[in-house]
């Protein structure tokens, strides 16, 4: 890996490991979301958020390396899960974070609400169509983890589903979880590499950054009426996601549970998370065989050769 301002890859992300390993969750079985604080950051304090920039700034830089690799290479794809409340900074998040990289090797795919054919499928098919082919990193800004959290919050979108009645038992959302789990490890069987965030943002932060998108009229657009009736659902959400990590948290799909109420931090804590998995794929250019090198040296010599 190419040295990036005077560092090498590695040890820029040896800078950055201690924050990625303190939120990442590979066996739910204990976890608990209370136990992460939302203002956390780690060892950094609010006067390291320059230094926490010129980090990201590094990070998104290797990152822009490691995905031409990736492309080149074409044998593993990567696929970013994003999960959060609203306002939690998930679409500025995957803004900076990918700021650097090809656009032609990277898919950005934004869940909203399911069609009438989506309706008519399994509830991970709609994911499926946008899994990202090999050599490139597919972004989910939500994703299939609704069908375990807005559907089991609103039983109303449950209800919109079509199941046949003797199928929505007490154990659908066991059954989804293993579905789910399935899903994902047959994934990472086939050479895709799975990360999930949750962004961790608190009530009190949520509601500071909803009354800035009222009182700023260029970000009117970002709020709905519906954001509000949502937070009246904040502790069955909490649960919900709990619920969900503890259920598919896996060596093979990992969750981040990222601290979100400074959007600094956020943003290093899943740069460095990405650069780190994808550090670990052992990614190179091809490499060019004797036949294949004497045909470029001829090339160049019949280029040379012309007008």
């Amino acid at each position: 890996m190419k040295k990036i301002a005077g560092r090498s890859a590695k040890q820029v992300a040896s800078r950055t490991r201690g924050l990625v390993e303190r939120y990442r969750i590979e066996k739910g079985k204990r976890f608990r979301l209370a136990d992460v604080d939302p203002s956390d950051t780690g060892d950094l304090e609010a006067e390291d958020a320059d230094r926490a920039k010129e980090l990201l700034a590094l990070g998104v830089e290797m990152l822009a390396t490691l995905q031409d690799m990736l492309y080149a290479q074409n044998r593993w794809s990567v696929l970013l899960v994003f999960q959060a409340m609203d306002a939690a900074g998930k679409d500025g998040t995957i803004k900076h974070v990918m700021s650097g990289v090809n656009p032609q090797g990277v898919e950005v795919y934004s869940f909203k609400q399911p069609s009438a054919e989506d309706l008519d499928h399994d509830f991970l098919w709609r994911c499926l169509k946008w899994v990202p082919e090999r050599g490139r990193i597919g972004i989910f800004n939500r994703s299939h983890y609704e069908e375990v959290l807005i559907a089991r919050v609103h039983p109303e979108v449950l209800e919109r589903q079509q199941l046949p009645p003797q199928l929505v038992t007490k154990k659908i959302w066991e059954e989804r979880y293993e579905s789910i789990r399935d899903f994902e490890h047959h994934l990472a069987r086939n050479g895709t590499v799975i990360l999930k965030f949750f962004l961790h943002v608190s009530k009190a932060e949520q509601k500071r950054r909803f009354l800035a998108r009222l009182e700023a009229p260029e970000k009117n657009w970002k709020f709905s009426a519906s954001d509000v009736r949502e937070r009246g659902h904040w502790k069955a959400y909490q649960q919900a996601y709990q619920d969900a990590i503890r259920a598919t948290a896996a060596p093979y799909a990992p969750w981040f549970v990222v601290p979100a109420d400074h959007k600094w931090f956020t943003r290093l804590v899943v740069a460095a998370a990405v650069v780190e998995a994808m550090l670990g794929l052992g990614l190179h250019y091809p490499e060019v065989g004797r036949e294949q090198h004497r045909a470029l040296q001829a090339a160049r010599r019949e280029l040379l050769r012309g007008s």
